[in-house]
């Protein structure tokens, strides 16, 4: 007991420490995301999926205000940027239930997009290269490419299984005409002018899947480089686009201070607890009674906890990562590190997701929506283990 009551206190005062050092990492990233924003990069993404968005939604109208709040929503996602992702995704969902017919009831549309934004392409995983940097990782920004690689399948699953899944789960027939619907008003704020011709889309999308192969043969040799060129590069677009990049960047850093201070409740919490298990055996028992089969597959029993806290909770899966990274049996930089790195930052929250944003439209029946999401989660973790494997196994 007194060891117990010695590894409680030990993970309480570890878990603030532990935030303190993410502050700064945190506040250098939000600075630069903020400075690209206010460049226009999220609108030049926006633009550059449109095409793509209108061929995966047809039964979305192109110039309605849902069309560009998912646009939005997506482009806000990939740069990282969640605070900013978050509004956008429910201001989307409202308005497709403009489009709804059976209220109440989760429509193709809704399920699709939620399918994609729990599994959608990360392309810089702000807090994990934070957490990692803080653990004293050598390489914080390895996981770019890793995560690239697990959310690029794990998106085209989450798509194919809510296009494949949605005939079994027929929508009920309307309550009301589609006449009766609620007039659209057009939100400036949303509109998503255009977009680039079809052909520039796709061969971003192309460019993007090059990318996977070349990070696989050449990441060891690329990461090092890659933080300072995100730094110049967005600065630099920054700069070009007229931007006050200095008031900008002190403006997106003062907003990484805060999530840094308020996250701490959630590690003091979450370490605690895993800590607790740690010391008294609980956590060892599980390990090894778990570990040797799905070791296995290269999915060890602390990787097999990750890979189910993930979906349920984001800052229970944020708190247990840390303890993995701050343990030195582990470490940031081994197989488990970086695979439970990748688990972090490429997949997201899915039950909370789902809560959040058919709870604010009261949808009571979400059809396939579930499924689908948990098929795309399921995606990311083999292709996180199948990639990490390739790169990181000893």
């Amino acid at each position: 007991m007194q060891a117990l009551t010695n590894g409680m206190v030990e993970a309480a005062s570890g878990s603030v420490t532990l935030s303190i050092g993410m502050v700064g990492v945190m506040a250098l990233f939000l600075g630069l995301m903020k400075v690209a924003e206010a460049g226009g990069l999220l609108t030049m993404l926006a633009r550059l999926i449109r095409p793509m968005m209108v061929r995966l939604f047809p039964e979305v109208p192109a110039d309605h205000p849902a069309m560009g709040a998912m646009i939005l929503n997506l482009s806000a996602n990939a740069l990282g940027l969640g605070n900013a992702a978050t509004p956008f995704g429910i201001r989307a969902m409202k308005e497709l239930d403009r489009l709804n017919p059976v209220p109440g009831s989760a429509t193709n549309a809704m399920a699709l997009f939620l399918a994609i934004n729990t599994s959608s392409v990360t392309l810089v995983p702000t807090s994990v290269i934070a957490l990692r940097a803080s653990a004293g990782s050598a390489d914080p920004a390895a996981i770019l490419s890793t995560t690239l690689f697990a959310t690029f399948f794990s998106t085209t699953v989450a798509i194919v299984s809510a296009k494949w899944l949605q005939r079994f789960f027929p929508m009920d027939p309307p309550v009301a005409p589609e006449e009766a619907s609620v007039p659209m008003e057009r939100d400036p704020s949303l509109v998503v002018e255009g977009g680039y011709p079809m052909w520039v889309s796709v061969v971003a999308l192309l460019a993007l899947i090059g990318l996977i192969p070349l990070a696989i043969v050449y990441g060891r040799v690329i990461s090092p480089w890659v933080l300072p060129v995100i730094m110049v590069g967005m600065l630099a677009f920054g700069w070009w686009r007229g931007v006050l990049v200095y008031e900008v960047f002190v403006e997106g850093a003062r907003e990484g201070f805060e999530v840094g201070v308020r996250i701490i409740p959630y590690l003091v919490a979450i370490l605690t607890a895993v800590g607790m298990l740690r010391v008294s055996g609980a956590l060892g028992s599980f390990t090894g009674l778990v570990g040797p089969l799905t070791a296995a597959i290269g999915l060890p029993a602390d990787a097999l906890t990750m890979a189910i806290l993930r979906p349920l909770s984001g800052s229970g899966a944020q708190g247990y990562l840390a303890s993995l990274l701050q343990n030195p049996a582990i470490g940031p930089d081994g197989y488990i590190g970086m695979l439970t790195s990748t688990l972090q930052g490429s997949s997201e929250t899915t039950f909370y997701i789902l809560a959040v944003y058919y709870g604010a439209i009261r949808i009571r029946r979400i059809r396939h929506t579930l499924a689908a999401a948990l098929l795309g989660d399921l995606a990311g973790v083999v292709a996180s283990v199948f990639i990490c494997s390739l790169l990181y196994a000893s």
